[in-house]
């Protein structure tokens, strides 16, 4: 019996349309609408596609975005220089800058300049720690969208044995706190891990963020397992696939998120969502 398919699309349009009729309800409460700002240092042509789409989505929930872009040669003193002033900004309520970072600059120095009210890609120290310890917080977009999905397919995640494939600070850390939020059972594994084949077979749910195509084949797969696929590879032929070998493991699985249009749509959702959050919880210190 092949897999259900876990759509991000379908979720991701469910939910953008809750979040377009609660901004304009919050809109005309506070009399602005949510402000999102996005800024782009450099023209890497993969980051200029990302900067737009999320343009576009800001527009189509009825949020404000403001645009800026600055040239490859920018100083990181005028980086922050910018930050500070979106910091101070009463119409903005998100701030992101778009990763990666020409060389010259320090990502961290960057991340930790964006106020952590506003920072709506929730890489700030301080919302990384609040995550860590349960509390409250704005939380990374793709590890979001993963428990999102989960829920959105009735996953029951309580004392469930997940097992998370890599452990960056973009997903694999964040995903297993929130794993451990939905009272899950967490492994991580990653390249120096031993036996992660054997590992992965004893999951319930397996969450593969590497970046490796097609890594996850059907030898990492228990029966009736749920797979999130995070990886997102632009192969040789131009398609996107994911960390996950799908037809190997399609037949194993009980439910999967395909690529493209799983874990990918639902990375914007989420940062419109956090957008809107911190909107909220500004505009209401404010009023």
């Amino acid at each position: 019996m092949s897999a259900t398919l876990i759509s991000g699309k379908e979720l991701s349009s469910i939910i953008r349309e809750r979040i377009t009729k609660e901004a304009a309800e919050l809109a005309a409460k506070y009399g602005k609408q949510p402000g999102l700002a996005v800024i782009q240092v450099g023209e890497n042509p993969a980051s200029t596609i990302y900067v737009n789409n999320k343009k576009k989505a800001c527009e189509q929930v009825g949020f404000k975005s403001f645009g800026y872009a600055l040239p490859e040669s920018a100083s990181e003193a005028e980086l922050l220089e910018l930050i500070d002033t979106l910091n101070k900004d009463p119409n903005v309520h998100g701030i992101l800058c778009q990763l990666p970072l020409p060389k010259h600059m320090d990502e961290f120095s960057v991340i930790c300049k964006i106020a952590p009210e506003k920072d709506v890609d929730g890489f700030h120290p301080v919302n990384k720690g609040l995550l860590s310890i349960g509390k409250d917080c704005l939380v990374s977009c793709t590890p979001k969208g993963c428990v999102e999905l989960l829920k959105y397919a009735n996953v029951d995640m309580t004392g469930k044995n997940c097992v998370v494939i890599g452990r960056s600070n973009i997903v694999g850390k964040p995903v297993a706190s929130l794993m451990l939020h939905e009272n899950a059972t967490v492994t991580v594994v990653h390249s120096k891990t031993k036996n992660i084949k054997e590992i992965c077979k004893q999951a319930d749910i397996l969450i593969v963020a590497i970046g490796k195509q097609g890594f996850v084949t059907k030898d990492y797969v228990k029966e009736g397992a749920v797979i999130i696929d995070v990886g997102i590879n632009r192969c040789e032929d131009g398609k996107v696939r994911g960390d996950v070998d799908f037809d190997d493991v399609v037949d194993i699985a009980s439910a999967i998120t395909p690529v493209p249009g799983g874990v990918g749509p639902m990375t914007i959702t989420m940062l419109l969502q956090n957008t809107l959050e911190a909107f909220e919880r500004i505009e209401k210190g404010r009023a």
